[in-house]
Protein backbone atom coordinates (compact mmCIF):
# COMPACT_ATOMS: atom_id res chain seq x y z
CA UNK A 1 0.00 0.00 0.00
CA UNK A 2 1.04 3.46 -0.92
CA UNK A 3 -0.13 6.40 1.15
CA UNK A 4 0.72 10.43 0.57
CA UNK A 5 1.45 12.23 4.07
CA UNK A 6 1.35 15.86 3.92
CA UNK A 7 3.73 17.59 6.99
CA UNK A 8 3.07 20.54 8.10
CA UNK A 9 5.36 23.49 9.21
CA UNK A 10 6.51 25.05 12.35
CA UNK A 11 2.60 25.66 14.56
CA UNK A 12 0.48 24.59 11.67
CA UNK A 13 -2.11 22.29 11.20
CA UNK A 14 -3.55 20.48 8.19
CA UNK A 15 -5.40 23.77 7.38
CA UNK A 16 -2.42 24.65 5.41
CA UNK A 17 -2.73 21.62 3.00
CA UNK A 18 -6.69 22.29 2.17
CA UNK A 19 -6.07 23.12 -1.01
CA UNK A 20 -3.83 20.30 -2.00
CA UNK A 21 -5.99 17.51 0.21
CA UNK A 22 -9.45 18.97 -2.24
CA UNK A 23 -7.14 18.48 -5.01
CA UNK A 24 -5.26 14.66 -4.89
CA UNK A 25 -7.07 12.16 -5.92
CA UNK A 26 -8.74 9.63 -3.23
CA UNK A 27 -6.77 6.67 -4.44
CA UNK A 28 -3.44 8.41 -2.67
CA UNK A 29 -5.22 7.74 0.84
CA UNK A 30 -3.76 11.10 1.94
CA UNK A 31 -3.77 12.90 5.27
CA UNK A 32 -2.10 15.37 7.15
CA UNK A 33 0.46 14.19 9.97
CA UNK A 34 0.61 15.96 13.45
CA UNK A 35 3.93 14.12 15.00
CA UNK A 36 6.18 17.67 15.09
CA UNK A 37 2.92 18.41 18.08
CA UNK A 38 3.64 15.33 19.59
CA UNK A 39 7.46 14.63 20.14
CA UNK A 40 10.40 16.97 20.79
CA UNK A 41 13.18 16.45 18.28
CA UNK A 42 12.75 15.78 14.06
CA UNK A 43 14.84 12.61 14.73
CA UNK A 44 11.86 11.30 16.68
CA UNK A 45 9.14 12.95 14.74
CA UNK A 46 10.58 10.76 11.87
CA UNK A 47 10.29 7.72 13.73
CA UNK A 48 7.42 8.35 14.73
CA UNK A 49 5.91 8.75 11.54
CA UNK A 50 7.30 5.35 10.24
CA UNK A 51 6.52 3.78 13.15
CA UNK A 52 2.72 4.72 12.78
CA UNK A 53 2.43 3.64 9.38
CA UNK A 54 4.02 0.06 9.29
CA UNK A 55 2.32 -1.19 6.58
CA UNK A 56 2.55 1.07 4.33
CA UNK A 57 5.06 2.58 1.41
CA UNK A 58 5.01 6.51 1.99
CA UNK A 59 5.31 9.88 -0.37
CA UNK A 60 5.83 12.53 1.81
CA UNK A 61 5.18 16.02 1.12
CA UNK A 62 6.45 18.37 3.73
CA UNK A 63 6.81 21.83 4.42
CA UNK A 64 9.17 23.57 6.27
CA UNK A 65 9.59 22.02 9.18
CA UNK A 66 7.86 19.77 8.08
CA UNK A 67 10.31 19.42 4.64
CA UNK A 68 13.26 18.64 7.78
CA UNK A 69 10.96 15.57 9.12
CA UNK A 70 10.51 14.47 5.60
CA UNK A 71 14.30 14.16 4.65
CA UNK A 72 14.87 12.80 8.13
CA UNK A 73 12.56 9.94 7.01
CA UNK A 74 13.95 9.14 4.19
CA UNK A 75 17.39 8.84 5.76
CA UNK A 76 15.90 6.77 8.43
CA UNK A 77 14.51 4.19 6.14
CA UNK A 78 15.02 4.99 2.62
CA UNK A 79 13.58 1.56 1.34
CA UNK A 80 9.67 2.86 2.55
CA UNK A 81 9.89 7.02 0.63
CA UNK A 82 8.49 5.99 -2.53
CA UNK A 83 8.59 10.22 -3.32
CA UNK A 84 9.87 13.34 -1.75
CA UNK A 85 7.95 16.74 -2.08
CA UNK A 86 9.66 19.54 -0.03
CA UNK A 87 8.30 22.78 -0.23
CA UNK A 88 10.43 26.12 1.18
CA UNK A 89 12.58 24.30 3.90
CA UNK A 90 16.15 23.88 4.37
CA UNK A 91 18.43 21.12 4.72
CA UNK A 92 21.45 23.04 6.69
CA UNK A 93 21.85 22.75 10.27
CA UNK A 94 20.90 25.70 12.66
CA UNK A 95 23.32 28.73 12.33
CA UNK A 96 24.50 30.69 15.43
CA UNK A 97 22.59 33.48 14.37
CA UNK A 98 19.51 31.73 13.64
CA UNK A 99 19.66 29.98 16.72
CA UNK A 100 19.95 33.48 18.50
CA UNK A 101 17.00 34.74 16.81
CA UNK A 102 14.77 31.69 17.69
CA UNK A 103 16.13 32.02 21.47
CA UNK A 104 15.41 35.38 21.81
CA UNK A 105 11.48 34.38 20.53
CA UNK A 106 11.11 30.89 22.37
CA UNK A 107 11.50 33.72 25.67
CA UNK A 108 8.86 36.11 24.49
CA UNK A 109 6.63 33.06 23.70
CA UNK A 110 7.54 31.50 27.08
CA UNK A 111 5.92 35.38 28.46
CA UNK A 112 2.79 34.88 26.75
CA UNK A 113 3.83 37.37 23.81
CA UNK A 114 2.84 34.94 20.44
CA UNK A 115 0.54 37.17 18.93
CA UNK A 116 3.31 40.18 19.04
CA UNK A 117 6.19 37.88 17.51
CA UNK A 118 3.95 35.92 14.78
CA UNK A 119 3.02 39.88 13.91
CA UNK A 120 6.71 40.63 13.48
CA UNK A 121 7.41 37.85 11.22
CA UNK A 122 4.39 38.53 8.42
CA UNK A 123 6.84 40.45 6.62
CA UNK A 124 9.24 37.83 6.73
CA UNK A 125 6.83 34.49 5.89
CA UNK A 126 4.91 35.85 3.07
CA UNK A 127 5.59 38.25 0.16
CA UNK A 128 3.96 41.58 -0.16
CA UNK A 129 1.22 40.12 -2.40
CA UNK A 130 0.24 38.01 0.08
CA UNK A 131 0.72 40.76 3.19
CA UNK A 132 -2.06 43.08 1.40
CA UNK A 133 -4.60 39.92 1.63
CA UNK A 134 -5.99 40.41 4.99
CA UNK A 135 -7.94 36.68 4.79
CA UNK A 136 -4.53 34.84 4.24
CA UNK A 137 -2.74 36.85 7.15
CA UNK A 138 -5.60 36.20 9.24
CA UNK A 139 -5.65 32.46 8.98
CA UNK A 140 -1.98 32.62 9.04
CA UNK A 141 -2.44 34.34 12.56
CA UNK A 142 -5.42 32.15 13.86
CA UNK A 143 -3.60 28.70 12.76
CA UNK A 144 -0.31 29.41 15.04
CA UNK A 145 -2.15 31.18 17.98
CA UNK A 146 -4.10 28.05 18.01
CA UNK A 147 -1.01 26.12 18.63
CA UNK A 148 -0.42 28.27 21.30
CA UNK A 149 3.04 28.97 23.01
CA UNK A 150 4.28 25.52 24.83
CA UNK A 151 4.19 24.50 20.92
CA UNK A 152 6.04 27.09 19.46
CA UNK A 153 8.56 26.99 22.24
CA UNK A 154 8.89 22.74 21.50
CA UNK A 155 8.73 23.06 17.97
CA UNK A 156 11.81 25.66 18.24
CA UNK A 157 13.63 24.07 20.47
CA UNK A 158 13.64 21.09 17.44
CA UNK A 159 14.41 23.08 14.84
CA UNK A 160 17.47 24.24 16.51
CA UNK A 161 18.60 20.74 17.04
CA UNK A 162 18.05 19.14 13.82
CA UNK A 163 20.32 17.29 11.78
CA UNK A 164 22.19 18.25 9.19
CA UNK A 165 20.41 16.47 5.89
CA UNK A 166 22.87 17.63 3.43
CA UNK A 167 24.82 14.52 4.12
CA UNK A 168 22.56 11.96 3.40
CA UNK A 169 20.91 13.59 0.38
CA UNK A 170 22.97 12.44 -2.39
CA UNK A 171 22.12 8.58 -1.45
CA UNK A 172 18.09 9.67 -2.16
CA UNK A 173 16.71 7.64 -4.82
CA UNK A 174 13.11 8.21 -4.56
CA UNK A 175 11.31 10.80 -7.12
CA UNK A 176 11.60 14.46 -5.36
CA UNK A 177 9.78 17.84 -6.42
CA UNK A 178 11.56 20.54 -4.50
CA UNK A 179 9.50 23.94 -4.89
CA UNK A 180 10.47 27.22 -3.10
CA UNK A 181 9.32 30.57 -2.70
CA UNK A 182 11.45 33.44 -5.02
CA UNK A 183 10.84 35.80 -2.15
CA UNK A 184 11.24 33.19 1.00
CA UNK A 185 13.33 35.07 3.47
CA UNK A 186 13.01 32.59 6.36
CA UNK A 187 14.63 29.59 4.21
CA UNK A 188 16.40 31.52 1.52
CA UNK A 189 15.94 30.34 -2.27
CA UNK A 190 19.55 29.14 -1.84
CA UNK A 191 18.32 26.33 0.45
CA UNK A 192 15.96 24.88 -1.58
CA UNK A 193 18.43 25.25 -4.58
CA UNK A 194 21.24 23.13 -2.16
CA UNK A 195 18.66 20.35 -1.72
CA UNK A 196 17.44 20.21 -5.90
CA UNK A 197 21.52 20.08 -6.60
CA UNK A 198 21.79 17.27 -4.32
CA UNK A 199 19.32 14.77 -4.24
CA UNK A 200 19.79 13.11 -7.85
CA UNK A 201 17.56 13.84 -10.39
CA UNK A 202 15.40 16.27 -8.51
CA UNK A 203 12.62 18.55 -10.16
CA UNK A 204 13.13 21.81 -8.92
CA UNK A 205 10.30 24.78 -9.16
CA UNK A 206 10.92 28.38 -8.08
CA UNK A 207 7.38 30.54 -7.57
CA UNK A 208 7.72 33.36 -8.48
CA UNK A 209 6.02 36.34 -6.27
CA UNK A 210 6.14 34.11 -3.31
CA UNK A 211 7.13 33.73 0.02
CA UNK A 212 7.83 31.13 2.54
CA UNK A 213 4.22 29.89 3.13
CA UNK A 214 3.58 28.66 -0.18
CA UNK A 215 0.09 26.50 0.20
CA UNK A 216 -1.10 29.94 1.75
CA UNK A 217 0.09 32.32 -0.71
CA UNK A 218 -0.21 30.59 -3.92
CA UNK A 219 -2.33 27.57 -3.67
CA UNK A 220 -3.45 27.11 -7.12
CA UNK A 221 0.29 27.05 -8.46
CA UNK A 222 2.09 24.52 -5.66
CA UNK A 223 -1.24 22.14 -7.29
CA UNK A 224 -0.31 22.79 -10.69
CA UNK A 225 3.51 20.79 -10.29
CA UNK A 226 2.35 18.42 -7.61
CA UNK A 227 -0.61 16.60 -9.17
CA UNK A 228 1.54 16.26 -12.64
CA UNK A 229 4.51 14.93 -10.22
CA UNK A 230 2.05 12.42 -8.21
CA UNK A 231 0.57 11.48 -11.39
CA UNK A 232 3.87 10.66 -12.46
CA UNK A 233 4.33 8.57 -9.52
CA UNK A 234 1.55 6.67 -10.72
CA UNK A 235 2.85 6.39 -13.93
CA UNK A 236 6.47 4.84 -12.35
CA UNK A 237 4.21 2.60 -10.22
CA UNK A 238 2.03 0.90 -13.11
CA UNK A 239 4.86 0.44 -15.45
CA UNK A 240 6.61 -1.66 -12.53
CA UNK A 241 3.61 -3.38 -11.95
CA UNK A 242 3.10 -4.06 -15.78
Amino acid sequence: MKQLIFLPGMACDASVWQSQIAAVPTHWNARVSDVHFRFDSIEAMAAALLDETPDADLVLCGASMGGMIAMEAVRQSPARIRGLALMGTSARPETPDIRSLREAAIKLYEQGRVEEVLRANIPFAFHNDARRNAAVVDEYLRVIMAAGSTALVKQNWAVIHRPDARLHLPAVRCPSLVLWGEADQLTPPDCAKEIASLIPHAQAVELPRCGHMLTMEQPTAVNAFLLPWLNSLDARQRQADA
